[in-house]
C-alpha cells in the first residue's frame, strides 16, 4: 500500500502488460519487414478527428437481406439501450435483485444486504441451460432454464464499490469489514431459474434452482495442482479446495452441459509487501512478478485490511510466517484458472479449479466440435497487453454418451484434468504452429531463469512457458468461439495500447494513432483452421476476419475490412457463435470512440479462413479475410451509457437471446454518489426498473415480436 495509506486511482487492469519478455515478433522470425516510416501516413488529424463523425442516413446501402435480416441500427449515445426494429426487450435480472425466497427487493441505495442471496455486480460471460418438465438438464428445452452468469469484478473509484455503499464506501485504509463482506460476496457466479409463461420471460426468484458463488464459497482443486505443494495455505494445509472465484469473465458450456468461467484479473485483488521478494527463492519472485504481483503490490479494493479473520488477510500474500502453512503466500496460486461449475445441481455440488488447462487470465474456453473417439479441444485467451492464445487437448477421447452425463463434475474430471497444453505462434505467411507446453519439449525444460519441475509447474507458471517456446505477443486475447459447422475458432483482439511500429507483425498489423490514443486503438478479430489431426492438430493457418475501425478511417493502414455506418465498430471483446442461426455475434468494450457511440452488439455472417487475401499495412503484409458487406454484418444494439456489451447466451430454438449490459454509469465519481443528477448513466432505474436511480449491471432477454428466430 502507499505511504498515505490511500490506493490510487485504479487503470485498467485488462490494459495491464506484465510480459517482460524479447519473445519475437514475426517480423523478427521471417525477412519480411519493410520501412515503416509512413505508418502514420494518411491518417491526419483532421481525419483522425472526425472518425465515426458520419451519420447512418449517409452510408448509402442498400440492405442485402440474403443473410441477416434487421436493418441495421445507427449509433447512439443515449442513455439507453437502443434495439433493431421488430425487436423487443426486458430485463430478468440486475444487481442487487433477489434469489431466494423471502430476500426483501433492492432499494438501491447502499443499504441492502444479503449479498450471498442477491445478484452479483458486473454480468459477464453466460449460459443458457435448459430444463426439463422434471427439472433436469435438457440440452434442447427453450422455455425454461438456469443461467449461469458471471461477476467479473465492481464499479469503483479508488478503493471502495461505490454504488453498494450508502455513501460511496471508505476510500481509504483500513477498509470496513461490513463494506469489505458485501464487495467480496458481490463477485463469483449467479445461477438463476428463468422461464416463459405467456410469451413473457421472468426470473423465478424463489426456485431451489438459485444459487450464488461468492468468495467465501468452498471450491475443489482439480487437476495436476490438487494437492500441490504451491497451493498449500494456513487454511488448507492439503491444498485439495480452496475459497471462491474471482474476476470471472468469459465463459463457455461443454458438451456434457456444464458450466465453465474464466478468472480474469485476479491477481490485482492480493497486496505484497515491500520487501517482500527477501522471504521467497528467486523461482517464486520471478513467477509472482511473471503474474503482476510484485513487491509493494496493492490491491483493488484493500480488503485484506478489513479485519483479523481470514477471509480478509488471505489477501494480503507476503509471507510472513515460518512456512506456507502459517500465511497466505500461496492464496494467490488458487486463481488463475477455468473454473467448472455444475448449473442445475450448484447448491450441492462444488464447483472445480480445472488446473490443468493453464494459469493466467482467462477469457472464455470454446470447444473444438466434438468427435466421437477423438480428443476434445478447448480455446483460451489471455487478456492483457502482448498474451498468448492458448489450446488444451484431453487425454481421453470423446465418447458420446457422456454428452447425457449424469454427473457432470465427474465427466470433467475424465476430460479436462488431464491433457496437452499448446500455445499458439503465427507465421506471416498465414500458417501457425501449436506449441507444446511440457517439460518434455526442450524449450521449456531448458529456459533459462526459471526451472520447470514438472507438467504441473508448467500448469502453475503457464505465462513463462509461453515464453519460453517463443508464443506470438497478442493484442489482448478476449473470447474465442467457434464456427459450429466448420469448427473454425475466432478470437477477439480488443486492443493494444503497446503495440508500436517496431512490434506490429502479421498477426498483429496496426500501430496508429488516434486523437490521443495509439497502438491497435481499435482491434481485431483474428480467426484459426486446424491442420491435419482436427482437435489435436498442432499447425494450423489464420486470417484476420475483421479490423475495428471507424467508418472514416483511412482504408489503407485503419479501416482495412471496409466497414461503413451501418457496422463499424471498436474494441471487439465479445465474439459468440449462435448454435441455431450460425450467425456470430461480436460485443464491444469501446473507450475510443465514446464521442460517437456507446458500446454495442453486431451480428456477422462469416466466411472461412482464406476468403480474402492479401494486404500490406503498415510495410507488413498479412492475410485478412473478405471485406464485410451489408449483408454480413449489422449493427443490432447499442447500450446506455459507460456500459460493456458483454456476456450473451440464447435458448436452443434460437428465439430467445440473454445480453449482459455491464457497468452502466460507471466513470461515475464517488462523490456523487448521493447526487443522482451527476450519475453518468441512471439506467435501468430510467426505463423504469427498481428503485433508486443508481446505476446497475443488468441481464437483458431480446425477442422478436413476432416470435421468429434472432437474426433472420
Amino acid at each position: 500500500m502507499s505511504s498515505n495509506n490511500q490506493v490510487k486511482h485504479m487503470i485498467d487492469p485488462d490494459d495491464l502488460e506484465k510480459n517482460p519478455t524479447n519473445n519475437p515478433h514475426i517480423h523478427d522470425l521471417i525477412a519480411m519487414r519493410t520501412s515503416r516510416r509512413s505508418v502514420l501516413k494518411g491518417i491526419g488529424a483532421a481525419s483522425l478527428a472526425m472518425y465515426g463523425g458520419v451519420g447512418l442516413s449517409a452510408c448509402n446501402v442498400k440492405d442485402d437481406k440474403r443473410f441477416i435480416s434487421f436493418t441495421p441500427i445507427a449509433r447512439s449515445t443515449a442513455d439507453q439501450v437502443k434495439l433493431a426494429d421488430g425487436y423487443q426487450f426486458s430485463i430478468i435480472g440486475a444487481l442487487g435483485d433477489p434469489m431466494a425466497a423471502n430476500i426483501a427487493d433492492y432499494k438501491n441505495d447502499g443499504s441492502d444486504n444479503d449479498w450471498d442471496n442477491r445478484m452479483g455486480d458486473h454480468h459477464d460471460g453466460m449460459e443458457f441451460f435448459g430444463i426439463s418438465a422434471a427439472g433436469q438438464y435438457d440440452a434442447n428445452a427453450s422455455t425454461r432454464g438456469v443461467l449461469a452468469i458471471n461477476h467479473e469484478s465492481t464499479s469503483f473509484n479508488t478503493v471502495s464499490s461505490h454504488f453498494i455503499h450508502v455513501n460511496g464506501g471508505k476510500t481509504s485504509l483500513p477498509r470496513p469489514a461490513a463494506e469489505v463482506d458485501k464487495e467480496l460476496s458481490i463477485h463469483g457466479l449467479s445461477f438463476l431459474e428463468v422461464q416463459q409463461a405467456g410469451g413473457k420471460w421472468q426470473a423465478n426468484r424463489s426456485s431451489a434452482l438459485n444459487s450464488r458463488i461468492t468468495q467465501n464459497t468452498l471450491v475443489d482443486i482439480g487437476g495436476p495442482l490438487r494437492g500441490h505443494g504451491a497451493l498449500k495455505t494456513k487454511f488448507d494445509p492439503t491444498a485439495l479446495t480452496g475459497r471462491g472465484t474471482l474476476n470471472n469473465c468469459g465463459a463457455g458450456k461443454t458438451p456434457w452441459g456444464s458450466y465453465l468461467s474464466g478468472e480474469e484479473n485476479w491477481a490485482g485483488y492480493f497486496a505484497r509487501a515491500n520487501g517482500d521478494d527477501r522471504n521467497r527463492d528467486a523461482k517464486a519472485n520471478s513467477g509472482l512478478s511473471r503474474y503482476g504481483c510484485t513487491p509493494g503490490a496493492t490491491s483493488y479494493h484493500g480488503w485484506e485490511t478489513a479485519g483479523t479473520s481470514d477471509k480478509y488477510t488471505r489477501f494480503n500474500v507476503s509471507a510472513v510466517g515460518a512456512t506456507e502453512l502459517d500465511d497466505f503466500r500461496n492464496e494467490i496460486n488458487t486463481f488463475g484458472f477455468l473454473v467448472e461449475a455444475d448449473p442445475i445441481n450448484s447448491k450441492n455440488k462444488r464447483v472445480k479449479k480445472r488446473t490443468a488447462m493453464g494459469r493466467f487470465a482467462h477469457e472464455s474456453g470454446a470447444f473444438g466440435l466434438p468427435k466421437a473417439s477423438e480428443p476434445l479441444a478447448i480455446y483460451q485467451g489471455d487478456d492483457s497487453r502482448n498474451e498468448y492464445i492458448y489450446k488444451f487437448v484431453s487425454t481421453a477421447l470423446w465418447n458420446t454418451a457422456d454428452a447425457n452425463s449424469s454427473d457432470v463434475l465427474a465427466t470433467g474430471d475424465k476430460y479436462l484434468d488431464s491433457g496437452k497444453l499448446y500455445v499458439a505462434k503465427f507465421a506471416g505467411n498465414g500458417t501457425g504452429t501449436w506449441e507444446l507446453l511440457s517439460t518434455s519439449n526442450p524449450a521449456v525444460q531448458n529456459y533459462p531463469g526459471f526451472a520447470f519441475a514438472d507438467d504441473a509447474d508448467v500448469a502453475l507458471f503457464t505465462r513463462i512457458a509461453g515464453d519460453a517456446c517463443g508464443a506470438t505477443k497478442m493484442d489482448r486475447p478476449e473470447w474465442c468461439t467457434v464456427h459450429p459447422n466448420t469448427g473454425e475458432v475466432y478470437f477477439s483482439l480488443t486492443n493494444n495500447s503497446a503495440r508500436t511500429s517496431a512490434t506490429v507483425d502479421a498477426a498483429n498489423p496496426r500501430a496508429y494513432t488516434s486523437g490521443s490514443r495509439s497502438g491497435n486503438v481499435n482491434g481485431h478479430i483474428i480467426r484459426l483452421k486446424e491442420g491435419v489431426g482436427g482437435n489435436a492438430a498442432t499447425t494450423f493457418t489464420w486470417d484476420i476476419y475483421l479490423f475495428g475501425a471507424p467508418a472514416s478511417a483511412n482504408k489503407s493502414s485503419v479501416n482495412v475490412s471496409a466497414l461503413n455506418d451501418a457496422q463499424d465498430f471498436s474494441s471487439p471483446d465479445g465474439v459468440w457463435f449462435s448454435q441455431f442461426s450460425k450467425l456470430l455475434w461480436i460485443l464491444t468494450d469501446d473507450s475510443a470512440q465514446t464521442n460517437q457511440t456507446n458500446s454495442m452488439l453486431l451480428a456477422a455472417y462469416p466466411g472461412k479462413v482464406g476468403d480474402g487475401g492479401n494486404v500490406t499495412i503498415n510495410g507488413v503484409n498479412t492475410k485478412v479475410g473478405a471485406k464485410a458487406t451489408i449483408g454480413t454484418l449489422k449493427r443490432f444494439l447499442v447500450g446506455p451509457k459507460d456500459s460493456e456489451i458483454t456476456g450473451i447466451t440464447e435458448t436452443p430454438d434460437g428465439k430467445t437471446m440473454f445480453v449482459n449490459i455491464q457497468h452502466p454509469g460507471e466513470n461515475t465519481p464517488a462523490s456523487a454518489i448521493n447526487n443522482p443528477g451527476s450519475y453518468s448513466s441512471q439506467w435501468p432505474s430510467n426505463m423504469g426498473y427498481g428503485q433508486g436511480k443508481r446505476p446497475r449491471s443488468a441481464t437483458i432477454v431480446i425477442t422478436r415480436k413476432d416470435g421468429g428466430t434472432i437474426g433472420f
